[in-house]
């Protein structure tokens, strides 16, 4: 935040003009409109007010992350989760299978919905899930958020990514289906691929607790469904009903006193162990809106435009496919300062589909830019703070979990780069 602040007084304030979409109501930018305005550079006031702003304004993700964290964190007091655990590790002899297809399921939720902040009340699961299968918590992050955030940036049916970014591109919702398909299947491969290898390398930390012994009982798993089934009509409401987090939250409250009434507790003990179960979980649900708030020193600031303006207009002088492929660059940086991939498809989209016709690209491949760019980077991003409460949560620091993701990242950007050659 002390960095964002300071950029505003060092570069120029400048707007683009912008208009209402009317099919979605999204304000989005007007190419070309580009000029400078009155400077507003961030002081340490304002940027100390940013912090409880952040968290009003991510205030619906917060809510998010407590109510589904208490639920599994209730589950998790009955023994039922770790009994679970211990019986599928006791059972699968094949340990890769089980990555695979975790990658696959959190691979097909990402591109399904944008799967991301729903994970972070996963993540001590997976964890433990992961050292029973004899790896570390890498690999629980790899399997979860680096699967989802992969399926998440090709899916091509994505409406928080790829969907936005074809309508303000001016495109059909499904412009080239089979090239789309082609390359989800091919980057979620390359990600189990470099998931799979690197997880003979994943250090199990030494204060590991064995799994249990003792067999699950046909009511754990009554349990285990009761805060599952929630994400099945929460898909089906993202997908046709346009739900969101609050939906979400509703469903979990709901599903966290099932579990108490179905384990045998009364309402009040209950109620009891859901803030229990929440406790756990605000160290990562504040990290959420501290990273809003970064995103808030550079709007008030007025140089997110500026940002914008001066990493596309180089652009225009790069010939075809050259310029294409600069764009997965110029998109990833962007997305440091606008760590929403739905608002940085809104604010680019309008910028980059105008400028891929003068450059004589396919507006598909600047798509595809975006989608590699923003979306991948969407696992790297220290101002995304869903991928920081996960890293706090899984007790692997950032420049570990860099290492082991920037390499896999590089590898599914070539798919994203195969793409755009095709596209365009």
């Amino acid at each position: 935040m002390g960095v964002a602040a300071i950029l505003t007084w060092i570069l120029p304030a400048g707007a683009y003009e912008r208009r209402t979409d009317p099919a979605t109501g999204r304000e989005v930018v007007v190419a070309g409109t580009y000029a400078p305005t009155a400077a507003a550079p961030v002081g340490v006031k304002a940027a100390v007010l940013a912090v409880p702003r952040g968290i009003v304004a991510g205030a619906d993700v917060i809510v998010v992350i407590l109510f589904v964290g208490g639920a599994f964190a209730l589950l998790d007091t009955t023994g039922a989760l770790r009994r679970l655990v211990g019986s599928l590790v006791g059972r699968t002899r094949r340990p890769r299978t089980v990555v695979i297809a975790l990658c696959l399921a959190f691979a097909v939720l990402g591109a399904l919905e944008n799967m991301q902040e729903e994970i972070i009340p996963l993540i001590p699961v997976l964890v433990v899930l992961s050292q029973g299968l004899g790896f570390g918590p890498l690999t629980a992050l790899g399997m979860s958020v680096g699967a989802a955030a992969v399926g998440s940036a090709f899916g091509p049916t994505n409406p928080f990514q790829t969907g936005i970014a074809l309508r303000f591109a001016e495109l059909p919702p499904l412009s080239l289906p089979v090239l789309r398909f082609s390359l989800f299947a091919g980057a979620v491969a390359v990600w189990i691929a470099w998931t799979l290898a690197m997880a003979s390398r994943d250090e199990i930390p030494a204060e590991v607790t064995a799994a249990p012994t003792d067999r699950a009982t046909f009511r754990d798993v009554v349990l285990l469904a009761i805060v599952i089934v929630p994400f099945i009509p929460y898909v089906v409401g993202v997908v046709r009903y346009d739900w969101g987090f609050n939906e979400l939250s509703a469903l979990f409250l709901v599903a966290g006193f099932a579990v108490g009434i179905v384990a045998g507790m009364s309402l009040n003990s209950t109620a009891a162990a859901l803030l229990r179960g929440m406790e756990a979980m605000v160290g990562a649900a504040l990290f959420v809106g501290v990273a809003r708030a970064i995103s808030i020193v550079f709007t008030d600031g007025r140089v997110i435009d500026t940002i914008v303006y001066g990493l596309a207009t180089p652009l225009a002088n790069v010939p075809g496919l050259g310029a294409a492929l600069l764009m997965i660059p110029v998109q990833a940086l962007l997305h440091v300062p606008v760590p929403s991939v739905s608002g940085q498809a809104v604010l680019t989209m309008p910028i980059m589909a105008p400028l891929s016709d003068l450059l004589g690209i396919s507006r598909d491949a600047a798509v595809i830019a975006y989608q590699t760019g923003a979306g991948l980077m969407d696992m790297l991003t220290p101002t995304n703070g869903a991928l920081l409460a996960m890293l706090l949560s899984a007790k692997v620091g950032y420049g570990r979990w860099i290492r082991f993701a920037l390499p896999g990242a590089l590898l599914v950007a070539v798919v994203g780069v195969v793409g755009i050659a095709l596209a365009g």
